[in-house]
């Protein structure tokens, strides 16, 4: 899939100036539900989770990296060791004109928004997604009215084509959220725009 490389493993841990990046651990389910279950956090997902739902996403995190081998890292800070969030690297489980792909997306508490530790985080992933994984193209993708998350699409150099946005697959036809804008980013463009980051 876009020139994913299997010979070298990857890395279960990538860390940046003020983030380690690494593997769920039993302890980070709590601080976990407790972000996907603020309706600001989720206000651009389809609904805040339970618990339960809470606890199901991070298995199935677990679940995406033993299959891929990569996947989406909770985040600590290393100045408190924090639980952030996650950010990272995922394979989706819809089909749609751009699948399969390997998408970037990333989902902090309220309390560490506005720090910039999702473009911290996020350019990390992407180096080791485009230098580690050989991939060919990066996506990302939110709904239009996600201001703050398509700002940190641009900062990673990700670019929009109207042509590409697209109706979510598991959202109902009516539902408001079912519209989502569609971000790409070419392992070539990355590399030309690295000397700009």
């Amino acid at each position: 899939m876009h020139g994913v490389v299997t010979h070298a493993p990857p890395p279960h841990e990538l860390r940046t100036e003020r983030l380690l990046l690494r593997r769920f651990r039993p302890g980070d389910l709590a601080p976990f539900a407790e972000l996907n279950a603020d309706p600001e956090v989720m206000r651009h997902f389809e609904r805040p989770l339970a618990r339960a739902e809470s606890d199901a996403l991070a298995a199935r995190i677990d679940e995406h990296f033993e299959e891929h081998g990569f996947g989406l890292f909770a985040v600590e800070l290393l100045g408190d060791g924090a639980f952030a969030g996650f950010v990272g690297l995922s394979v989706p489980r819809f089909e749609a004109h751009f699948t399969p792909c390997v998408e970037i997306g990333w989902r902090l508490a309220r309390s560490q928004q506005g720090c910039g530790y999702a473009t911290e985080g996020a350019r990390a992933a992407l180096a080791f997604g485009f230098e580690r994984l050989g991939l060919d193209e990066i996506v990302s993708f939110t709904v239009p009215a996600n201001a703050a998350s398509r700002r940190v699409m641009e900062k990673l150099g990700l670019a929009r084509d109207p042509a590409d946005d697209f109706d979510h697959p598991a959202l109902a036809e009516s539902h408001p959220l079912r519209r989502h804008v569609l971000y790409r980013l070419r392992a070539s463009a990355w590399r030309a725009g690295r000397g700009s980051v």
